[in-house]
């Protein structure tokens, strides 16, 4: 280590100081023994109780200290925003090092809440850490100093560490009572607002859309419509040289968690991952979606969506709903190239008809596109008892699909009321036989439930009066608790299923309305298109009896299901 007189040669930026004054009179002599390490430490919510814990009233404290006492070379090492229960502070971190490294002889803090407010901790290091490293303690105002063990401060010293800690767990206590009631009222809680956002000039609490980064953001969504993965996207945008986010917050001086990247164009999977999960781009407040298991655990985990509150259009959305919530479909879907390197804007839509599987892709090696095709996975996997060998080529099937595209789009286009009439006729009729099916399933199962409680009731009487014995109690209560789980995730389950027929009218306005949003004509199909418009593709089996090939293909559209375009064109033509 290379000792300087009366102060530190330390980094000059917060955590550490280095503006320990000498005082070349008092200890020129001592210039080469150990130095004297005088440690500050200041949190936001010491912050607020007053001067008195400033970081500069501290200083003074603690070198008027070394000065009285004719201390060596007193060293400065700081924290300035950083909380006692948490010991992985730099400036404290920089100070141990020196302390193991041994070149600390004395250690002076204002008091002991200064080390910290982790009794256990503080008491580990005053007790052992210190003491093994021939470093003596010295807590000035509450007179602790591990060279007077017979002394009055050292035997109140573990009340006080205990008196440090409550403090601490007290003001987290009311810390996170107000973040919860800012969090329920629907206040934005986190403090790095979203790629994508910034924060209104006018109210801070407020996010308006950063357009440049929108724009990404929009490209990604886009993207992912397409049919690309998170790491083909991250690969695309890291080749053209787009800033990454954390990156580009540092550039336009917004604050950001972690240092700036060393390769700023650099994105990650994970990055782009998180990108397409967060409800914020559709308008949307989330808050609580991670929590710390203690005070002592600085590690954020995600919380589980029951425990996050969402608060729709709080501001202005950057992506559409119907977009989220396809790419959240897609990005349950696995994307996967072929060993000839190629995709397909299928992927994850086509399905066999016969057993429900999805459909396995299939690339020829020998560089002809047209050679591509789709396979029942089930017979593909050598299950052939289960399963016919479904085969249908990919050019044929994209010609299929954006004939079916074009038919539909052009009846809405041209004949749009005719187009609701029908699709309003046959989706009436298949939802009040759904309707009414969901309606008798929920009466019994809500039926079943209050039985289930007035049982409860009766076996809780019967133990408490000795009818029934414990052993069976417990065993018929946790029969009917399950049962009663079950039963009301059910009827949560068919009331949003009742819902979602009962807006029958709504998802076909929703449709026509994405159609129209399209161009007059689609000459060709592409990935956001395809994802965008249709849910799902079933393929039969081929029919071969009338002595040509014969095979059908279903389309199932968002939002509308199957669209009977045999019956549009026939009623079209009448």
């Amino acid at each position: 280590m290379t000792e300087v007189q009366n102060c530190a040669i330390l980094n000059p930026t917060n955590p550490v100081s280095t503006d320990a004054p000498t005082e070349k009179e008092d200890m020129t002599e001592m210039s080469g023994a150990k130095i004297t390490a005088l440690y500050c430490r200041l949190s936001q919510e010491d912050e607020r109780l007053g001067e008195s814990l400033s970081i500069e009233h501290q200083k003074e404290i603690l070198l008027q200290y070394a000065r009285e006492h004719r201390f060596p070379n007193p060293t400065f090492f700081v924290d300035d925003g950083y909380s006692g229960t948490n010991f992985d502070r730099p400036g404290f971190q920089k100070m141990l090092t020196e302390i193991e490294a041994g070149h600390v002889g004395i250690l002076l803090t204002k008091d002991l809440s200064r080390l910290g407010r982790n009794s256990a901790m503080v008491g580990l290091y005053t007790t052992y850490t210190f003491p093994q490293n021939g470093v003596r303690y010295i807590a000035i105002n509450d007179g602790f100093d591990t060279a007077d063990q017979l002394g009055v401060g050292n035997d109140m010293a573990g009340i006080r560490n205990w008196f440090n800690e409550f403090f601490a767990k007290d003001t987290s206590r009311k810390i996170r009572a107000v973040n919860r009631a800012k969090g329920e009222r629907g206040v934005p809680l986190t403090a790095n607002v979203p790629y994508g956002y910034m924060k209104d000039p006018a109210d801070p609490k407020h996010w308006v859309v950063d357009p440049e980064a929108a724009a990404v953001v929009k490209r990604i969504f886009s993207m992912c419509m397409e049919g690309r993965g998170p790491h083909q996207i991250a690969t695309q945008l890291t080749a053209e040289g787009v800033l990454n986010p954390t990156a580009y917050k540092h550039r336009n001086g917004i604050p950001a968690p972690g240092g700036n990247p060393e390769n700023p164009c650099f994105w990650g999977s994970s990055t782009v991952e998180r990108l397409l999960e967060r409800r914020e781009y559709i308008g949307c407040t989330v808050n609580f979606r991670t929590y710390r298991n203690s005070i002592w655990d600085k590690k954020q985990r995600e919380n589980p969506p029951e425990k996050q509150l969402i608060f729709p259009d709080t501001h202005e959305a950057i992506i559409d709903k119907d977009v989220f919530e396809r790419v959240q479909e897609i990005r349950q879907q696995r994307h996967r190239k072929t060993k000839t390197g190629r995709s397909t804007i299928f992927s994850g839509l086509v399905y066999c008809a016969d057993c429900g599987a999805r459909m396995h892709y299939n690339s020829k090696g020998n560089g002809r596109t047209d050679q591509a095709f789709f396979e029942c996975s089930t017979y593909h996997n050598k299950r052939k008892g289960n399963c016919s060998g479904h085969y249908i080529r990919e050019s044929v099937l994209n010609l299929i699909v954006l004939k079916h595209i074009q038919a539909v789009t052009d009846c809405i286009l041209f004949h749009e009321e005719h187009f609701r009439r029908v699709m309003y006729e046959q989706r009436q009729a298949q939802s009040q036989e759904e309707i009414r099916s969901l309606k008798n399933q929920l009466k019994r199962d809500e039926k079943r439930i209050a039985e289930l409680k007035r049982l409860f009731m009766k076996i809780y009487e019967d133990n408490a009066t000795g009818r029934l014995s414990n052993d069976r109690y417990e065993m018929l209560s946790a029969a009917y608790e399950t049962e009663q789980k079950q039963l009301e995730d059910e009827v949560i389950r068919v009331r949003e299923a009742i819902d979602v027929q009962e807006r029958q009218a709504e998802s076909l306005e929703q449709f026509i309305q994405r159609i129209k949003g399209h161009a007059i004509e689609i000459d060709h199909l592409d990935g956001t298109i395809l994802h965008e418009l249709i849910g799902a593709i079933y393929i039969g089996a081929p029919d071969k009896s009338s002595g040509k090939r014969v095979q059908h293909v279903h389309i199932k559209y968002n939002c509308i299901g199957f669209i009977p375009i045999r019956k549009l064109m026939e009623q079209q033509t009448a």
